[in-house]
């Protein structure tokens, strides 16, 4: 069987190829996020992705399915219960959730958000899903006004905290985040992410500043990344993979700012000398496109991703793995701004493996990721999964 001495994890955030056989209990039957992109621009271009194989995996307008495809191909379905980044992130390291973590599509509850000013010693204002962008829009006059603290959620299980940095120093603001943190611990809230949101100028020109601060959940027990750690191995976290996993078995954290950007930190880490994981999450095409239902900006995010996928592979050494996946959908012409249930995409590339590349078929859990993963560097295997490795030729 072949190893490899590093791996590469892209995770394209939202990027749904189909959706799942229960995805009518999550009101999402109908979901296909690549599909319904390519089918409402009259076709994605996308010749690199293609080429690896990702027409051979699912119909997808102008995406045509290739003989000798350069990546080994197929499709994950999510085991755990719910549709959210950090059940799929923690699912691709070896964490099953049984149960959805809550989402508060109506706002927060009036017991909580008493608490929380009370703890605080500030009014809120807000508490309702919006565009961080927006919110600040409508509310930032107010709380500069009065020093009222922006509170909003999203489709995402988070609580997020918009605050002008004048009117609320940084340090006050990162310390409000922590009383949050201990109120939503409670189960009945058991909310996955506080994010800190400071931003600056003036009203009708406010900008979200990137000091950003999110506090999560710790996962419920020990991941691939912890075993990686634990035999010494590096784990480079790009973007907001060491916020989702609370800093859990990460050796080294880059920020980015863009999905551009975070191609080229993961061109630039390729480029090191590491022995481990680099593992990346784009965002973009789930905050700024698939939640806003922008069928368009999506297409063109996912274009622009295609155009740098060359240097992706050149940036890789004869004995690196790349992996292509997504975390769960968010198809921009579905009904609502939530995330839909959906199998995730699986390109398996590495320049040592036989071409063409095989099917490796739909697989059952996103966590056989994880144990291709623990299995290729000899460290404890995930409870969940089956590694791939073995099908690499």
């Amino acid at each position: 069987m072949k190893s490899f001495s590093r791996v590469a994890l892209v995770v394209l955030d939202s990027v749904g190829i189909g959706a799942l056989p229960d995805a009518m209990e999550y009101n999402d039957e109908r979901a296909y996020t690549l599909g319904h992109i390519a089918e409402k621009r009259n076709g994605l271009n996308m010749p690199n992705m293609e080429r690896l194989g990702l027409g051979n995996i699912a119909e997808i307008k102008g995406i045509e399915p290739v003989e000798n495809p350069r990546a080994y191909y197929g499709k994950m379905m999510e085991m755990s219960k719910g549709k959210d980044t950090s059940t799929g992130h923690w699912e691709f390291m070896g964490i099953y959730t049984d149960k959805p973590f809550k989402t508060y599509p109506n706002g927060f509850p009036d017991e909580l958000i008493r608490r929380f000013e009370e703890k605080t010693g500030r009014k809120v204002i807000g508490n309702k899903p919006a565009s961080g962008t927006e919110i600040i829009k409508e509310l930032g006059k107010e709380h500069m006004e009065t020093g009222a603290l922006i509170v909003y959620t999203s489709a995402d299980s988070v609580f997020q905290i918009a605050a002008h940095e004048e009117v609320v120093p940084l340090d006050e603001l990162y310390r409000i985040c922590e009383i949050a943190r201990e109120l939503t611990l409670d189960e009945k809230y058991a909310v996955v992410r506080i994010i800190a949101r400071p931003f600056a100028g003036e009203p009708g020109n406010f900008t979200r500043t990137a000091n950003r601060k999110d506090y999560s959940l710790k996962p419920p027990a020990r991941t691939v990344l912890n075993f990686l750690e634990d035999a010494g191995k590096d784990v480079i976290a790009i973007g907001k993979i060491s916020d989702i996993y609370a800093g859990e078995g990460i050796t080294r954290s880059i920020h980015t700012k863009s999905n551009m950007d975070g191609v080229d930190q993961l061109i630039k880490v390729m480029k090191e000398e590491f022995h481990g994981i680099a593992f990346v999450n784009l965002v973009d095409f789930d905050a700024k496109f698939g939640h806003r239902r922008d069928p368009e900006g999506y297409a063109q995010a996912l274009e622009e991703f295609d155009a740098r996928l060359p240097e992706i592979l050149a940036s890789l050494e004869d004995n690196d793995l790349l992996i292509i996946t997504a975390d769960h959908g968010n198809d921009p012409t579905h009904h609502g701004t939530d995330h839909t249930r959906e199998y995730t995409p699986l390109l398996v590339y590495g320049k040592q493996l036989a071409k063409p590349g095989n099917s490796l078929g739909v697989r059952k859990c996103f966590a056989d990721i994880g144990a291709a993963i623990a299995e290729n560097f000899n460290v404890q295997k995930p409870e969940i999964g089956t590694s791939f490795l073995g099908e690499l030729r």
